[in-house]
């Protein structure tokens, strides 16, 4: 196997490792297992530079910035942008699993922020705390984190207001669906995969019409409910939202043909962002 296919499947499979023992409140992996080391040296070869931002200068409200690439030319209509927040316990371990995201299934148009979640105990059962699902030792909601972070991105950036995506899964969806789904929300288009729904807990149902989620789902995820994901497909539905819904076999975590997947989510949001 030649040193750059190697160095690309070595962090993929990781993180893959990592996706499946994905839970809320999940102690850090152990860097010598996840192939951390190996991603960071994909990393500088990929084209693909990382900048590594506080926003505000907060040390709390850390993200990643993936792209452009170097000597990119800014889109005429401005930069394309997906947020992810991660599962697990949202840390920077997934910085590998998500620059492949990017190279694999994003066009060289978009900018990918990866926002990092704050450790603010160290047994934290709320990975990513919301208004209306608070940790009490959160001096922050991620409502908070991501205006503060989508501000600094658009002052760095030109920003295409039309293609303004967030990728979540596990317990990166709850926070995902709070912010596609609050009131004048910068967010067009969301992608959840294999996470939980919990309406009540989000702003505004009626803030789904005509914009498009992509649900990806294992029927056979014992850790979160299969019946929530299609809860989750009916309910967006209802409300007018523009909903692909997708499953796959093996259980909870990144399983099976990924990519395919998350380019027909991509291809989904871009075609009905906006409108």
């Amino acid at each position: 196997m030649r040193r750059s296919t190697l160095a690309l499947v070595v962090p993929f499979l990781a993180a893959l490792a990592l996706a499946g023992d994905d839970k809320a409140g999940d102690k850090k992996p152990d860097e010598k297992k996840n192939g951390d080391a190996a991603a960071k040296e994909k990393e500088e070869d990929d084209g693909i530079p990382t900048e590594d931002r506080k926003a505000g200068g907060d040390e709390k409200k850390r993200y990643l910035v993936h792209g452009p690439k170097k000597d990119a030319k800014e889109p005429k209509g401005g930069w394309k942008v997906l947020y992810v927040l991660p599962g697990g316990d949202g840390g920077e371990n997934f910085k590998g699993f998500v620059k492949n995201i990017r190279k694999q299934v994003y066009t060289d148009d978009y900018i990918e922020v990866q926002l990092i979640a704050p450790k603010w105990t160290e047994n934290q059962g709320i990975v990513w705390p919301t208004k209306a699902v608070p940790l009490d030792e959160a001096k922050f909601t991620t409502e908070e984190h991501f205006d503060a972070v989508h501000k600094e991105v658009t002052k760095d950036h030109k920003v295409n207001p039309k293609y303004v995506f967030a990728l979540g899964w596990s317990s990166g969806g709850p926070p995902v669906y709070t912010l596609a789904l609050s009131d004048k929300s910068p967010i067009t288009g969301a992608y959840v995969a294999m996470s939980v729904f919990k309406p009540k807990e989000y702003p505004k149902l009626a803030n789904a019409k005509g914009r498009p989620f992509f649900i990806d789902h294992s029927p056979d995820d014992k850790t979160c409910p299969f019946r929530m994901a299609e809860d989750a497909r009916d309910t967006l539905k209802k409300a007018g939202a523009e909903v692909e819904f997708v499953t796959y076999e093996g259980g909870h975590g990144w399983k099976g043909p990924i990519w395919e997947r998350l380019k027909k989510g991509r291809e989904h949001l871009e075609k009905y962002a906006g409108k």
